[in-house]
């Protein structure tokens, strides 16, 4: 019965935006929501506070994230990505199958995932003053964060940083809004 719910509602969702803009499709689904599922939909967890991952569908969940040290056991590249699939097929389980946004920190490099490429921190990278090793270690940190099947990284970190003992100075290019500039467009 549960299955042959969603299915009615996907297909209702289907038959609802027929022929309409995106600003259109949108208020069809939310018309569709109940409050509950539209306060999920704005929700985001940390993966390692699931008691049961069925909280996701249970809940509408709209976005995991992995943070620091938040990695499957055994944390290999295979596990991300089972663990990533799963995850979307409990999300598409919920009544209207809206797949979930996840996302992981990755600012400087996989750092979560065993065996991945770790590179300076971007306070290290921009006095580099070297767009192209920014864009090239950013293309090896988006290959492996792919392989894991994960869609979002709470990268680059475009702060313009000037005072050191704020907690992530560490993670922009430098004091200056045109350092932050270029080295982010390479990002």
């Amino acid at each position: 019965m549960k299955y042959a719910l969603a299915i009615l509602m996907n297909l209702l969702l289907c038959l609802a935006t027929i022929g309409q803009t995106v600003d259109q499709m949108a208020d069809s689904i939310l018309n569709l929501m109940t409050l509950e599922e539209k306060v999920g939909q704005m929700t985001q967890v940390e993966r390692g506070e699931f008691e049961n991952i069925q909280d996701i569908a249970t809940y509408g969940i709209g976005s995991v994230l992995s943070g620091g040290g938040s990695s499957p056991n055994p944390n290999t590249v295979s596990s991300w990505a089972n663990m990533y699939d799963n995850f979307q097929s409990i999300a598409l389980q919920s009544n209207l199958g809206i797949p979930l946004i996840y996302g992981v920190d990755a600012v400087h490099g996989h750092n979560n995932v065993y065996g991945a490429v770790i590179f300076p921190h971007n306070i290290g990278m921009g006095c580099t003053w070297n767009p192209e090793l920014i864009r090239t270690a950013n293309q090896i940190v988006a290959r492996e964060v792919a392989a894991t099947g994960i869609d979002w990284t709470f990268s680059p970190c475009i702060a313009v940083p000037r005072d050191e003992r704020w907690g992530r100075t560490y993670e922009g290019f430098g004091e200056t809004p045109e350092v932050q500039k270029i080295m982010a467009r390479e990002s």
